[in-house]
């Protein structure tokens, strides 16, 4: 299952499908042959394995895969239809498929006669597609909430300047970020104020080759001079008074991943709906004080109110600290 979690890794962690990997093992538990699924349109990771082998190949076989083989017709057919065909004995797999078209791939294997097992790291699996899973789950993208801050909470200074809180190191990674988002997602407040390109770059400032597509939410108008007009993504505008609707609409369009970077009034209306998966914080070792917090009403009145957040990880960037930290569960 380590090997299929690695295949999978070199899947797009982009878009609508899930990045998953397979590995065929024989009856001596020796790899027969691998796959992994390369994008929308084309072969699952199950069938990209059996496509390595010749016809009959895989009759008695076992196979690993990290999610549930499919039981649906996409652009391609049922992977729970193939392995059936195939003659494998036994599929073990990590992650439950939610999906409501997609899912029943292990009732039907059972009722096949083949022996499945679910379940074999599953918190590993699960965190590996968290994205993809709260897409498919949820019908709307996953949410990520980033900010730059002063050790004391501000992210502008009394004057509205920002630039720059964080160091280079810091800013490389949010460029990073960027790039592994569907889309980029800030107020028209942060469009008039700081003219941002939304792109994501390099340290020599050269675009990377994978943008995010820009969102303004906001009943205001961007100037035609704005930056983001030069995007090479279309931008997209949202008047931001619906904003589950908002990520509603966005998942129709094949967005995964929302990178959301616009200001304190954008950040705390996702917050106070409930509706950021992850939280990136980016502290910079400098006191601002002043007005300009990072995020303003979330909808927290009393301490016993509060939204707790669970530490996923915590790294060194330059002189800079990212705390990336996301929601309790219930």
């Amino acid at each position: 299952m380590r090997r299929a979690l690695e295949l999978a890794a070199q899947g797009l962690a982009t878009g609508v499908n899930p990045r998953v990997g397979c590995v065929i093992l024989n009856a001596n538990g020796e790899t027969l042959a691998e796959g992994w699924h390369r994008g929308a349109g084309t072969r699952h990771a199950e069938v990209d394995a059996l496509a390595q082998l010749d016809p009959g190949a895989a009759r008695g076989s076992t196979v690993v895969v990290t999610l549930e083989p499919c039981n649906h017709i996409g652009r391609t057919g049922p992977c729970a239809e193939a392995l059936i065909d195939a003659g494998v004995a036994r599929v073990v797999y990590s992650v439950t498929d939610p999906g409501q078209h997609s899912c029943g791939g292990a009732d039907r294997l059972r009722a096949a006669g083949i022996e499945v097992q679910g379940g074999l790291f599953a918190n590993v699996g699960e965190a590996f597609l968290a994205d993809w899973l709260v897409a498919a789950r949820l019908g709307r993208p996953f949410v990520t909430l980033k900010w730059a801050s002063s050790l004391d909470g501000r992210a502008a200074a009394a004057d509205g300047s920002s630039r720059w809180i964080t160091g280079d190191a810091a800013r490389l990674d949010v460029h990073r970020r960027r790039s592994a988002s569907d889309a980029i997602l800030i107020g028209t407040g942060t469009v008039l104020a700081d003219d941002p390109a939304l792109t994501a770059r390099d340290a020599d400032g050269v675009l990377l080759p994978r943008q995010p597509v820009p969102v303004v939410v906001g009943r205001r108008e961007a100037p035609a001079s704005s930056a983001l007009f030069a995007h090479p993504q279309q931008p997209l505008f949202f008047d931001g008074l619906d904003l589950p609707g908002l990520l509603a609409d966005l998942h129709k369009r094949a967005v995964r991943s929302v990178f959301i970077e616009g200001g304190p009034t954008v950040a705390s209306a996702f917050v106070a709906a409930g509706l950021v998966d992850e939280y990136l914080v980016y502290l910079a070792p400098t006191l601002i004080g002043g007005p300009r917090l990072a995020l303003t009403d979330i909808g927290v009145a009393a301490i016993g109110e509060q939204r707790r957040l669970s530490i996923h990880s915590l790294d060194r960037l330059g002189d800079d600290v990212l705390i990336v930290a996301r929601p309790l569960t219930p």
